[in-house]
């Protein structure tokens, strides 16, 4: 099977030759430098071929690109009240050409089976969180709550605008929300404020990304539990990087959630344990990888305290599992 081949198996509950070997997040800066130091001969650029994993090519969609317009000021943080919106929106949801024809380039090795190709989008608690940072955010569903919808509403127009010119030049295999709202409880907000400010624009955004065969994730640290059916309510697939120090069990959500599509849950908190607690948690993800729709990695990104000695043992276990993850239970 090709790498896009063997993805959308994955994640349509197929069989598969192996399970995909990736890092879905970058590494930390500080974790290439150790490495370095330590032998790799290659920067963080480079690093997912030399280290032989799956070539999975991310694009980021920023709802603003200094490449086209320059604010005046920085933008995060930047929004106290809707005049200050008012001000700032003449320097928001620009996109470059740059970036559509990076797209087409990377669309076409993916159909030749080459590369997964996926994009992410700012989620409808992180943008608003952006211009207005974490505390006014937070206030504002109560204090300013037409301002939030403006923001919102300009922000699935962005998204809209993006997926149909993209639609024309590559169909990625899946994407992301980047929204970040939970933390090691829970979500940073409740059930009905979520139905209120972010549903009516997921439900919005969704169905086009459908419409281009792409299977949509959130992508949230923290503890996700209790905001996955929400999620599913608004037809999104799959999240991820299911941090398991802040509790969550991808076995229990396969459990409670047949169909939902996960990525990551690799506690990397035992990969400078040793080889004994680092398969240990390759078998505690066994039954889950064999349930299908789930690809194994590092539940956010590598730390710096894990020696490129110790990530190489966790490749070595992870081409092991990837080939055990495939037989179905």
């Amino acid at each position: 099977m090709n790498h896009l081949e063997r993805f959308k198996a994955v994640m349509n509950f197929q069989p598969v030759d192996r399970l995909p070997r990736i890092e879905w997040a970058a590494w930390w800066d500080k974790t290439i430098q150790r490495w370095q130091e330590e032998g790799l001969p290659v920067g963080a650029q480079d690093a997912c071929s030399y280290f032989g994993l799956d070539p999975y090519w991310q694009h980021w969609f920023r709802p603003y690109d200094p490449a086209v317009v320059r604010p005046p000021h920085p933008v995060e943080g930047a929004v106290s009240n809707n005049d200050d919106y008012t001000a700032l929106r003449p320097f928001l949801y620009h996109t470059s050409d740059a970036a559509f024809e990076k797209l087409r380039v990377w669309g076409q090795a993916q159909d030749r089976g080459e590369a997964v190709v996926w994009i992410t989008l700012e989620g409808f608690f992180w943008w608003p969180r952006s211009l207005m940072g974490i505390e006014r955010h937070l206030f504002a569903f109560y204090d300013q709550p037409d301002l939030l919808h403006r923001i919102n509403s300009d922000l699935a127009d962005h998204h809209i605008r993006i997926l149909r010119r993209l639609s024309e030049v590559c169909r990625p295999a899946f994407m992301t929300f980047a929204e970040d709202m939970s933390y090691n409880h829970g979500p940073m907000l409740s059930k009905k404020l979520f139905d209120e400010f972010l549903a009516p624009y997921y439900r919005r955004v969704v169905p086009l990304l459908k419409e281009m065969g792409v299977f949509v994730f959130v992508d949230s640290d923290g503890d996700v539990t209790e905001m996955v059916p929400w999620l599913l309510d608004v037809g999104v697939e799959g999240v991820l990087p299911l941090e398991r120090q802040a509790g969550v069990d991808a076995n229990a959500l396969r459990k409670a959630h047949p169909q939902l599509r996960m990525i990551g849950h690799y506690d990397k908190m035992v990969m400078t344990r040793g080889e004994d607690a680092m398969r240990r948690e390759f078998e505690r993800l066994l039954p889950v990888m064999q349930s299908g729709g789930f690809i194994p990695g590092v539940d956010h990104q590598t730390p710096p305290g894990v020696s490129l000695n110790e990530y190489r043992c966790y490749l070595r276990l992870l081409e092991e599992y990837s080939v055990l993850g495939a037989k179905r239970n």
